[in-house]
Order: structure tokens, then C-alpha cells, then sequence
């Protein structure tokens, strides 16, 4: 078992983590804390490479459980200052470095009851987490994240799935052209719903009972022209009151137990 006591280079490596992209992408590893999130992983076969642990203090005997569990992973004890620092504003007991997956779409399974979520170019991590809390929490296959956008690996964005992230394929890439592409080689006949506060369907009127690949769009923006003309539909929710739209992952979640209330009814 390595110690580490000081900010060597791997301790700078994994802080460097928390806060810059491309350096999680170079090092091709992220962190995640909780007792929850490493949990779901490890239960999902989430591939770990580290587990770093508080030096100063005895494991508890979850943390006793989860070593015997991975007895091939490579331990750290670091001094707790510094496990605090890797932990930002919480005081962990154990941080895992987990390996970051492929952006291969492939990962998400696509058949007769296909339910698949897009967000466009999101610029909150803390949405992205919270949709694919959502999108796991009503059945969905995974979540895309299209274009310019925050990164489903920022540690805001991870720590908002409260372990959905393993649990939810979660893929990003550059455009609604892969997508595309890629839906149209699936066997199931998906349908590309968007949504619009301008859409001409309400959300409830809608047939979500189909393979459905729905869109969500910048939280400001809306969805881009782009993925507005790839839709074969596009959806509304009905608001009422003073507030004039839903935050994107409120949003998604209503829309998300719509189509989890449609497909629950039994057949007529």
C-alpha cells in the first residue's frame, strides 16, 4: 500500500482532475466519493483503478467491505488534509479513481422499448447530473450529451447522479449527426421527439409508448435548429403561474415520468 503525506505528482494529477477537463480526459480517470456512488459502481463493474483512503483513521466497515471486494485494486493512504483537499467541501473516508469509459454510443442498448435522452450543448454539470438521475430513475437506456457542453465527468455533474452515472450509460459527442447515424442503424424504429415551449403537442397527448429518443435543450437556448429539424415531433408541457419555463432538468423529468406513467398503463 502506497502512503502519500505530501502534493506529489500523483496528488496533483488527481486534484488537477477535479477542476480541468483535458486533464481528465490525458490521465483517462475521474474521482467519485460517497458511500452510494462508489457502491453502484462497483456493483455495476465499473472499472477501478484506486482506492485512496484516510490515513489517519481506522476503515469503517463499509470501507473493510469494499476493499475485500476489489483485493486487485491498488490502495493509497493519504494524510487526511490532503483527502479533504481531493474531497472539496465534504470530508470523505474513502475517494475510488474510476476509469473513464468509451464515448461509444453503442453502449446504450436500443430495442423494442427504447428510451433514450439527448441533452443539447448543456452548460450546467449539475443538470447533466441530475437528468441522468432522472433518466434512471424512469427506466431510460442512457443519456447523450450533444456538442459543446459541460462535462458528464465534472465532479459537480457526478456528484448530482448520487450514483445513477453507473448505473445509466452516459455518452458524449460532438453533434446530432452521430446520433443520428447512429439511431438509424438500430433495428427499432425510433422516434425523435423534442421538446419546445413552442411544440404543437402537449407532452400528455403524445404516444410515448414507442422506441423514443427525446431531446432536451440548453438550458438557456432551447434546442438548436439542428436537432428542431431532426425531430419527427416536437412536445410542450403545460405550465401555468408567474414563471414563463422549467429549468431543462425539471423539464426532462416531468416529461420522463410522462412517459414512464404512459408506459406502465396496462394494454387497452
Amino acid at each position: 500500500m502506497q502512503r502519500i503525506s505530501s502534493r506529489n505528482a500523483r496528488f496533483q494529477v488527481w486534484q488537477a482532475s477535479l477542476t480541468n477537463r483535458t486533464k481528465r480526459q490525458r490521465s483517462g480517470e475521474f474521482l467519485v466519493q460517497g458511500v452510494r456512488p462508489i457502491s453502484v459502481a462497483v456493483d455495476n463493474g465499473w472499472p477501478v483503478r484506486t482506492v485512496i483512503t484516510d490515513a489517519s483513521r481506522p476503515l469503517s466497515r463499509w470501507a473493510s467491505d469494499l476493499l475485500r471486494r476489489l483485493p486487485d485494486v491498488e490502495r493509497v493512504a493519504m494524510a487526511p488534509e490532503l483527502l479533504a483537499e481531493l474531497g472539496e467541501k465534504d470530508d470523505p473516508e474513502v475517494i475510488a479513481v474510476l476509469e473513464l469509459p468509451a464515448d461509444d454510443l453503442d453502449r446504450i442498448p436500443v430495442g423494442p422499448e427504447f428510451l433514450g435522452v439527448v441533452f443539447d450543448r448543456p452548460t450546467g454539470p449539475g443538470n447533466i447530473g441530475s437528468i441522468i438521475r432522472s433518466a434512471d430513475a424512469f427506466g431510460a437506456d442512457g443519456v447523450i450529451v450533444t456538442g459543446h457542453a459541460a462535462d458528464v465527468y465534472d465532479p459537480k455533474a457526478v456528484r448530482a447522479t448520487t450514483g445513477s452515472l453507473f448505473a445509466v450509460p452516459a455518452v458524449r459527442v460532438p453533434s446530432h449527426r452521430e446520433v443520428l447515424d447512429w439511431v438509424r442503424r438500430s433495428a427499432a424504429p425510433v422516434v425523435v421527439v423534442g421538446t419546445d415551449e413552442h411544440g404543437p403537442t402537449d407532452v400528455y397527448d403524445f404516444d410515448f409508448t414507442q422506441p423514443v429518443l427525446l431531446l432536451i435543450g440548453n438550458e438557456t437556448a432551447g434546442l438548436s435548429t439542428a436537432w428542431k429539424e431532426a425531430a419527427d415531433h416536437l412536445v410542450r408541457i403545460p405550465i401555468t403561474g408567474s414563471a414563463s419555463s422549467l429549468n431543462a432538468a425539471n423539464a426532462a423529468t416531468a416529461v420522463l415520468y410522462e412517459i414512464s406513467r404512459q408506459r406502465s398503463r396496462p394494454a387497452q
